[in-house]
This record gives structure tokens, C-alpha cells and sequence, in this order.
């Protein structure tokens, strides 16, 4: 930035207050010394013009009590946290973003001289851009998409306030407000897909159930005695587990007997025929006195 030229009565108002230095000199020095600290710069304003020249500091910096007023700009990372505001997306939904931005002044005689309040215009500058920007992306973008829209937004804003003498180091999308009926059918359309999710699941573990079942069948086929001991330690576990549940087991035999070939084809068990006629009853027979 250049500074104006001071005008022949500065010049000796300059030079007067200097001579006053001088003539109180060391007990002026108190008063025309300064220390700043690393992180910080500071800017001299000479009856109301701009030294020229870099920031002093760090350090020690001398000035003029009476003509110079001195400003300090801290250097060190700030943080703004920008609010909820509202947002349309290329796809025509409403949504609030807030955000979180961080920033360093660069170049503390720019800044100064640009800029009356640092905050606020950072903070607008960032809401219209993320405005902009987003109006050009969809729901499911942002959704998925916040750290390229970040670093979008970051570069658009860094082209901007460079002129002010503000470097933008890094942004951010802290959170994402969806109206109450888009986030209802968000949800429905969520449990609707978990649930298929989870009957899916339940297909295969059905599937691979039966097909355990039916290896354990070939297997068992194959052996006789291991199915008679698979039958006896189903009813020891059955009788240790409930004590009070009365177990009548059925005959192995009667069940090779049920699942033989000849009875599977006929479909039920053949009835015995009678090797003598029933006598039929004697109507003439009194009943006895008992009955």
C-alpha cells in the first residue's frame, strides 16, 4: 500500500516533536519504545497517514508519542464459526449448512486499510459463496461429497480475500439441516432397505441350514447305529434340561418298520388278518347277576 506524503506542517510537527525527543532525552525513550510480541505486527499512523514500509515488529519499534497512533494485528490462526443458513440445491431442496473457517491476516497494512470489520465480512463472504457453489450440486453430492466442497469453497474465498491481506488456511461443513418430510422419507426409504437386508440374510441362513441338514442326512442314512445314538442322547439331553417333561420314546424297530419301502408305497400300516371268524354274540346268553 503507499501512503501519502505529509504536507509542510506535518513535516514540522515531525521535526518539533523530535527535537523534543532529543532535548528529554533519556526519559523520552520510555515513552517512544514499544515491544511486540512474535505473533504480532503493528501498524503506525503519522497524523493519519500510513507509514511506509512493512509492518514493524517483532521486536522492539520506536514512534512518536505525540503524532503516531500504532495498531496491533495478531497473526495467529482464527477461527469462525459461521451459522446455520439456509441453502437450495440443484435439485430444488431446502437445506441449512453451517460451517467452521479458518484464517490468518497476511498482510496486517492491507488489512487495516481495507477492512473495518474482519469477522463479519469473512463471515458473508463465506455464506454467499457456499450459496453459490452448492446451488450447483445435488442433495446426494453434498451428502457425500463435503471435503471437495470444502476445498471448492476454501480456493473460491482465497481468491477473494487476498486482497484484504486474509489467507484462508482450510473450511469446513460442520453440519447439514434436512426439512422434517425429507428426512421422514429418508428414513422410511432406509428401514425399507434394511429390512430386505436383513431378510436376505435370513435367506441364506436358511439355505445354508438346509443344505447342513442335508448332508447330515446322507450321513446318518449311511450309518444306522449312529442314528439310534443320536435319537438316545436327544432324550438324556431332553430329560436333563426339563426334568419334568415326560418322554415316551418309540421303538427303533417300529419306526425302520413305518419307513420301510413296501409300507412307504402302500402308505399305511397293513392290518393283521384274523386266523379265526369272531363268534357272534349269543342273544339267548343271560347277563350275570354282576352285571
Amino acid at each position: 500500500t503507499k501512503s501519502s506524503s505529509l504536507g509542510a506542517c506535518e513535516w514540522l510537527l515531525v521535526l518539533t516533536s523530535l527535537l523534543f525527543v532529543i532535548v528529554t532525552f533519556p526519559f523520552s525513550i520510555w515513552f517512544c519504545i514499544k515491544v511486540i510480541q512474535e505473533y504480532e505486527r503493528v501498524i503506525i499512523f503519522r497524523l493519519g497517514h500510513l507509514l511506509p514500509g512493512r509492518a514493524k515488529g517483532p521486536g522492539l519499534f520506536f514512534f512518536l508519542p505525540c503524532l503516531d497512533t500504532y495498531h496491533k494485528v495478531d497473526l495467529r490462526l482464527q477461527t469462525l464459526e459461521i451459522p446455520f443458513h439456509e441453502v437450495v440445491t440443484k435439485d430444488m431442496f431446502v437445506m441449512e449448512i453451517d460451517a467452521i473457517c479458518y484464517y490468518r491476516m497476511e498482510n496486517a497494512s492491507l488489512l487495516l486499510s481495507s477492512l473495518a470489520h474482519v469477522s463479519k465480512a469473512v463471515q458473508f463472504l463465506v455464506q454467499t459463496t457456499m450459496k453459490r457453489l452448492l446451488a450447483h450440486r445435488s442433495l446426494t453430492e453434498i451428502l457425500l461429497e463435503r471435503k471437495s466442497i470444502a476445498q471448492d469453497v476454501k480456493v473460491a474465498l482465497d481468491a477473494v480475500t487476498c486482497i484484504w491481506g486474509i489467507k484462508v488456511e482450510r473450511t469446513e461443513i460442520k453440519d447439514v439441516r434436512l426439512p422434517a418430510g425429507l428426512q421422514h422419507s429418508l428414513a422410511v426409504e432406509a428401514e425399507a432397505q434394511r429390512q430386505a437386508k436383513v431378510r436376505m440374510i435370513a435367506a441364506e441362513g436358511e439355505k445354508a441350514a438346509s443344505e447342513s441338514l442335508r448332508m447330515a442326512a446322507e450321513i446318518l442314512s449311511g450309518t444306522p447305529a449312529a442314528v439310534q445314538l443320536r435319537y438316545l442322547h436327544t432324550l438324556q439331553s431332553l430329560s436333563t434340561e426339563k426334568p419334568s417333561t415326560v418322554v415316551l420314546p418309540l421303538p427303533f424297530d417300529l419306526l425302520n418298520f413305518l419307513s420301510s419301502p413296501s409300507n412307504r408305497t402302500q402308505g399305511s400300516i397293513p392290518l393283521p388278518n384274523p386266523s379265526k371268524p369272531v363268534e357272534p354274540l349269543n342273544p339267548k346268553k343271560k347277563d350275570s347277576p354282576m352285571l
